[in-house]
Formats: C-alpha cells, sequence, structure tokens
C-alpha cells in the first residue's frame, strides 16, 4: 500500500466544482451538515444482467490518501481555485465519517445502493469524483470479466490488455479480472502490487528476431523449458507445430494461437498434436477475443484464452455509469438531528430520498430471486441476505479485505443467480429491483 506524503495524494483527483461547492456551503455554514450520499446505477448497459462490485480497494486506499499537502494547498492558492477560509479547512481534512459498501466481488442490480457514504456535507462531497472514477471503471472492467469467466467455463482465462489502455488503468482492469475468475494477467504491476498470478512467454517480434522459426523455438524452450507455450502462426501454422513437436516432442507445455478462424485452426492444430501423442499439450487462444467469441469457440477443442482490449474496454461498456447523489441531510448542524430524504426529480436522472439498505431475497434453493432497496433498515428475514458491510467507521477504515476473499466472494455471489444471468444477449436485469420506502422525499 502507497503512504501519503507531501508529494502523494489523491486529493486533486477531482472535480473542481467539489471545491467549489465546499466553500459555498462553508460561506453559508451548511457544510458541517450532517448528510448521506449513495453510488448506485440507474441502469445496466444494455447487454448486461447484472454488474459486479469492484474497486473497493483501491478506494479504501486513496481515501487513506485524500489529504491536502502543504503542496496541494499550495497549488490551490496560487490557482486561486479557492479562498482562504477554504484552505484553512482543506489543511486539516480527514473523512471522520462512516462508509457501508456492497462487498467487492458481489453482484449489483439498477438502484442498488453500493457505497453509502455517511458524514458532514463538507467531508462527504468531496469523496464524489474519486468514488466514482474508481468504480466507474473497475465495475466496468469486472461485469465484462465476469462474462468472459461465464462464457469460458472451465477453461482459464488471462487477462493482457495492458497495451490497450492507460498505464496504471491496465493495472486496476488486472485486478478486477483477477476478481472475476481470470487465472492470471501478463501485467507485473498487478502481480507486484495485488499478488495476481502473472503469465507470458513471446511475441511474434521474438520470432521474427531470429534466422528461423526453429532457432526462435529452440531458443524459448532452452530459456524457459518444455512447459512454455509458443506461439505457432507467425508463417504457416501447420509446419510450426510440426517444428515445435520435432524440438519438444510430446511434452511440449503449450501453444498459442493468434490470427485466422481460430476455431477451425484449432481443430486442425488438436489433430496434428494428437498424432503426435502431445496430448496433454494446451492449446491457448488470443486476438480480439470477447465474451460472444468466447461463448462461440466452446466447441473448439481449446484449453484458455488471453483477452485484452475487450477486457480493459469494458467490452463496449467502458463505465458502469454509476452516480453519487445526495439522499438524506440534516436541517441544521446539530449532531444529534435527524437526516430528512432529499431526492432529484430531473427528468430522466431521478433520485430516491432517504439513506438506504440494500438486501437480496433467495428462494428455498439458494437461487436469487429479487434485489430489496429499503430506506429503512429492516429485521431479520429468512432467505434474505443483507449486501452492505462496514468498510469505514468513524473515519477509520475497517472494510479492507484479502483479494481472494473477493474473488470467492464473486463465485458465491454469481452461482446465487439465476440461469437467465448467462444470458449474452440484450435483456432485463437477471433479478428485479423492488423499492420499500416509509418516508418519501
Amino acid at each position: 500500500m502507497v503512504s501519503m506524503t507531501d508529494d502523494w495524494s489523491t486529493a486533486l483527483l477531482t472535480d473542481r466544482y467539489e471545491l467549489t461547492m465546499l466553500q459555498g456551503a462553508l460561506h453559508s455554514g451548511a457544510a458541517h451538515r450532517r448528510t448521506v450520499f449513495e453510488m448506485f446505477a440507474r441502469r445496466l448497459p444494455d447487454d448486461r444482467r447484472y454488474g459486479v462490485v469492484a474497486g473497493t480497494g483501491r478506494f479504501l486506499n486513496a481515501l487513506e490518501n485524500f489529504r491536502f499537502s502543504t503542496k496541494t494547498l499550495d497549488y490551490l492558492a496560487d490557482s486561486a481555485i479557492v479562498d482562504d477560509l477554504t484552505l484553512q479547512w482543506l489543511a486539516d481534512y480527514r473523512f471522520s465519517g462512516d462508509i457501508w459498501g456492497y462487498g467487492e466481488g458481489d453482484c449489483y442490480f439498477p438502484g442498488s445502493p453500493i457505497l453509502v457514504v455517511e458524514g458532514t456535507f463538507a467531508e462527504s462531497v468531496l469523496l464524489e469524483t474519486i468514488a466514482l472514477s474508481i468504480y466507474n471503471h473497475d465495475c466496468a472492467i469486472a461485469s465484462a470479466a465476469s462474462r468472459m469467466a461465464v462464457a469460458a467455463g472451465e477453461r482459464p482465462l488471462i487477462e493482457m490488455g495492458s497495451r490497450r489502455t492507460h498505464e496504471m488503468a491496465g493495472v486496476a482492469a488486472a485486478r478486477a479480472a483477477y476478481i472475476c475468475g481470470f487465472s492470471s494477467s501478463s501485467n507485473l504491476e498487478a502481480g507486484r502490487r495485488y499478488s495476481v498470478p502473472t503469465a507470458g512467454t513471446s511475441a511474434h517480434a521474438f520470432t521474427l528476431l531470429h534466422d528461423s522459426e526453429r532457432q526462435a523455438f529452440g531458443a524459448q524452450l532452452e530459456a524457459l523449458g518444455l512447459g512454455t507455450a509458443l506461439l505457432v502462426d507467425t508463417f504457416d501454422v501447420d509446419r510450426a507445430v510440426h517444428t515445435a513437436l520435432e524440438l519438444a516432442g510430446p511434452e511440449l507445455g503449450g501453444v498459442r494461437l493468434d490470427s485466422g478462424d481460430l476455431s477451425m485452426t484449432a481443430s486442425r492444430v488438436r489433430k496434428l498434436l494428437d498424432e503426435h501423442e502431445a496430448f496433454d499439450t494446451r492449446i491457448v487462444l488470443t486476438g480480439d477475443l470477447d465474451e460472444y467469441a468466447i461463448q462461440a469457440l466452446a466447441i473448439a477443442p481449446v484449453d484458455g484464452y488471453g483477452v485484452g482490449t475487450a477486457l480493459v474496454t469494458g467490452s463496449g461498456s467502458p463505465t458502469a455509469s454509476l452516480v453519487y447523489k445526495l439522499v438524506a441531510r440534516a436541517r441544521g448542524t446539530d449532531p444529534g438531528m435527524p437526516l430528512e430524504p432529499v431526492a432529484k426529480r430531473s427528468v430522466g436522472k431521478p433520485s430516491k430520498g432517504g439513506r438506504k439498505w440494500g438486501l437480496r431475497r433467495l428462494d428455498d434453493e439458494g437461487k436469487a430471486v429479487s434485489e430489496l432497496v429499503y430506506d429503512h433498515e429492516p429485521d431479520p428475514e429468512p432467505r434474505v441476505r443483507p449486501l452492505l458491510r462496514r468498510l469505514v467507521a468513524n473515519g477509520e477504515i475497517v472494510g479492507r479485505e484479502p483479494l481472494e476473499d473477493a474473488r470467492e466472494r464473486h463465485t458465491r455471489s454469481v452461482r446465487e443467480l439465476p440461469a437467465t444471468a448467462q444470458q449474452m444477449s440484450r435483456g432485463d436485469p437477471a433479478i428485479p429491483t423492488y423499492f420499500e420506502q416509509r418516508v418519501r422525499a
């Protein structure tokens, strides 16, 4: 975990209007009113039956480093972003409120309150941009990754999209993909920072560097051992497979195909390998794969997939379209004043007032049948699973967990969904969301 220094702060990973709202609220006296903000999606992308929560761990790290250092304050002052009163307040900024959220790796649906932030307006509004930027990216990647894992079944997936996105987005994408069932990533920083298993062998450049394909294969086998996977489609696939088998024999670990008609080529390669008794040699496919291509390859004789561009761009939905909205506030600054629900009435962008609690109703067999969103904390019920967990208590981060816990949670959450969740076609969310409101804003 990165610690905050004078040169490292997440405080300016934000929009200017967060600070101008703060300045206005400090002048009006409303900055210290107790509030509740919630993050949710009004809808899912057309071809998604569920969303996946990801980014929680990254958000908690960012929150810990959300401090206004001397250099940060100097920039704000020199650029006349805010006035002296606001600068003085920011110098001592520490979030001291409470945050709840859906468990990382869990599924969500339209209206699910996946993050609930309770604190003063001044403390809470500043977190809007950093929370949305992390969750919108990571949830979009995780949702795409989950669909790809469903399509792949038991076949392993390698995340290899770093070169198709921003360098740090590539690290975050590898983390989100691992939560949702990918077995490894090509990104070494994801391995160092998050302990995501890494994998990789060679590209076409390695073959072209050498005087012949045979020489290239020989060098790779000598350096990496018989268990390595050889890229066999630089020139002629059949000839490359024969060369690989001549050099490594039936102990060859694997071959990789990156172009052409992958299904037909894989069938032909499998036949060649079996004819030489290389029954355990794996065939890995890469090359502009997405969940639809992976699903179409289900009957092909392959052993795994590498996914790049489609994964790191959310497979057509690069954002989860999450919003962060004020849903309740006190009328004064007395900490004991009750919270009153507030809500937008904008056409096409409404919100529901009041602090929410998210739950999932299950049937007798443990399958999800609905998402329940209450504006009050409900009593425990049989076959109803509470979804919110405490992430921050009185400013102290209490919700960190190993990445493996999020990975296991995702497996359980997807297994809990009805069969319709696995459909790749456009359609309604896998389960409906029901709101129960005692008080309307």
